[in-house]
């Protein structure tokens, strides 16, 4: 579904990733782990068209993105979660579902729209219970729903979601990674940055660990969790006392 091949992309003269390349198949979790400015939302901007590249291709579902406007992409069936949520806070939540759905507001009539909110509401009850609050009044976790209620409004084939844990407490965290698990179970192809390294693995078919703008390893999610070098690094004390 997405080949990412000899992707180099950044800001300005900075270099942030080098020759990345990488590919995500239909129906697929593929988690991107790595630190703190090893490129991981810089990977998926610049898939989503925000980062335009310097260099290399981005195939989606055969079609070359690499340079489109953000806008054209997300109307192929390629859409970005952004890290932060980034809600329209004085807008209600329907409000902001509806907008998620803008790209397709020409093909779209009133029952199409209603079946796409219930769907939505369908995966996040509480948006159905809270459609008519301003988006700004949201917890954290209502808001990261939001975010991701949003983009499923615009029917993507490919939901890219960047850091979705941040901010939030563990047990908000837990049902975040169960939503997106169940995504998955109904068609949904996911590509899925995240800082907890464990628990995005736990959830995904394979990963790349990304390291300071280059892909140095890529294996089935099973495997990353049992290499000695990805739980020094990545997965610490949280993954040897669970494991214990």
């Amino acid at each position: 579904m997405l080949k990412v091949r000899s992707l180099t992309a950044g800001y300005g003269t900075l270099r942030v990733l080098r020759n990345v390349s990488l590919h995500v198949k239909a129906g697929e979790i593929v988690a991107i782990i790595g630190g703190n400015g090893s490129g991981k939302s810089t990977l998926l901007t610049t898939i989503a068209g925000v980062v335009q590249p310097m260099a290399g291709e981005i195939e989606f579902n055969g079609q070359g993105i690499a340079g489109l406007p953000a806008a054209r992409i997300v109307e192929t069936g390629c859409c970005l979660v952004p890290e932060g949520r980034h809600v329209f806070a004085a807008m209600s939540v329907r409000e902001n579902l509806v907008l998620g759905a803008y790209p397709l507001r020409k093909k779209l009539d009133a029952k199409a729209m209603r079946e796409r909110l219930d769907r939505v509401y369908g995966h996040f009850p509480r948006l159905s219970e809270r459609s008519s609050q301003l988006a700004g009044t949201l917890s954290g976790g209502e808001q990261q729903m939001l975010a991701i209620g949003r983009a499923l409004m615009s029917g993507p084939r490919l939901l890219m979601l960047d850091e979705p844990s941040t901010g939030l407490a563990p047990i908000i965290v837990r049902d975040i990674f169960r939503i997106i698990a169940r995504l998955r179970e109904e068609g949904n192809t996911i590509l899925l940055v995240e800082q907890n390294a464990r628990m995005a693995l736990g959830i995904s078919d394979r990963g790349y660990v990304l390291e300071t703008g280059k892909i140095i390893l890529e294996e089935s999610s099973r495997e990353l969790l049992d290499n000695r070098d990805v739980q020094r690094a990545y997965l610490g004390k949280e993954y040897r006392s669970i494991s214990e």
